[in-house]
């Protein structure tokens, strides 16, 4: 589901032409708040073993846009959280069975263009950061954290509402490096989220 989700925002993004970017991007300061859905998967170092899980996710955002007629570019920084659960099989190897994700940080750069009057698409990329737990179920050994550094990219939709609101529809994938006493394994995201701000 995940996947058709994604392929349809992504897909809503690029079939549009340099022809349609005739209205003005939209360009200002921003402030708002997104929701969603984030799958987590995470793989052992050797690509061996994998586990997943499904959650919610929710955070604040804020960023800044800079018009250029028909396109614009910003900047934008984000803090979210979740609460993914998975569970290590057998064959990870590791003293712990499982991994909770917990605070995510973002900052980078995003770049689109009107496609309509008050609808724009655009692409983004940028440096985040996962806090991540290991854990027994058992409780037999003390929770491991750890922060996994990562890159996140991504494309959505936006449209202006009446006022100063915006509206948001945003599929982005990261991908974290060196979890925590998991094999030296990774993690990757894919999230869906709908957010609402408001731009000044």
């Amino acid at each position: 589901m995940k996947k058709i989700i994604a392929t349809a925002v992504l897909g809503a993004g690029l079939v549009a032409t340099p022809a349609m970017a005739q209205s003005t991007a939209p360009g200002g300061l921003y402030v708002g708040a997104i929701g969603g859905y984030e799958g987590v998967d995470v793989e052992s170092a050797d690509g061996t073993a994998t586990a997943s899980a499904d959650s919610a996710v929710y955070g604040i955002n804020a960023g800044y846009d800079l018009s250029l007629g028909g396109a614009f570019v910003g900047i934008e920084g984000e803090l979210s959280t979740s609460n993914g659960d998975t569970s290590f099989p057998d064959s990870f190897g590791g003293a712990r069975e499982g991994l909770e994700t917990g605070g995510q940080y973002y900052i980078g750069a995003r770049a689109g263009f009107a496609l309509t009057p008050g609808i724009a698409a655009y692409g983004k990329v940028g440096y985040t950061a996962l806090d991540t737990t290991a854990f027994t179920s058992s409780g037999s050994l003390g929770e491991l954290e750890e922060n996994a550094d990562g890159l996140r990219y991504g494309a959505g939709l936006q449209v202006a509402l009446p006022g100063p609101l915006e509206a948001r529809l945003e599929y982005r994938r990261s991908k974290y490096n060196d979890l925590a006493d998991v094999d030296q394994g990774e993690a990757t995201t894919d999230q869906v989220v709908a957010g609402l701000a408001v731009r000044f």
